[in-house]
């Protein structure tokens, strides 16, 4: 009697899942994505909220909200975790489309938009409580 195989890490599938079908329908952060999708970032007040026409694009903003988010729900603060997270977690994958922004740009996001933040924070925890 053998032990149960899993896969080999080379070996095709004829169906490999996209990251929809890895995260459940009633998901942390498919509520995050549903939340965040409703917001308007610049009216919140968050910096970069428009495009830049010169230089590299920013990453938007309610990406990286997303992140801060579901960092919080887990207990992640550190932006270099949330980082190392970004690149190995299908959970985070999900709603960042497979972004992974560095920790000094996680960092800058939170220290330069601290009090739109706040803001979103508490009206998101009140969003969870009337959605129940």
């Amino acid at each position: 009697m053998g032990y149960i195989q899993g896969e080999g890490r080379q070996q095709s599938s004829l169906f490999p899942p996209t990251l929809d079908e890895l995260v459940p329908e009633d998901h942390l952060v498919r509520v995050i994505e549903a939340y965040v999708a409703r917001l308007d970032p610049q009216v919140l007040g968050f910096s970069k909220a428009q495009p830049q026409r010169t230089g590299r694009p920013a990453y938007d903003p309610a990406d990286l909200l997303k992140l801060y988010l579901y960092g919080y729900f887990q207990r992640i603060r550190s932006s270099r975790r949330l980082e190392a997270e970004c690149q190995r977690n299908v959970e985070v994958m999900w709603p960042l489309g497979r972004l992974a922004p560095d920790f000094k740009t996680i960092a800058d996001f939170r220290k330069d938009n601290g009090a739109a933040f706040q803001a979103t924070c508490r009206a998101f925890v009140q969003f969870c409580r009337q959605v129940g």
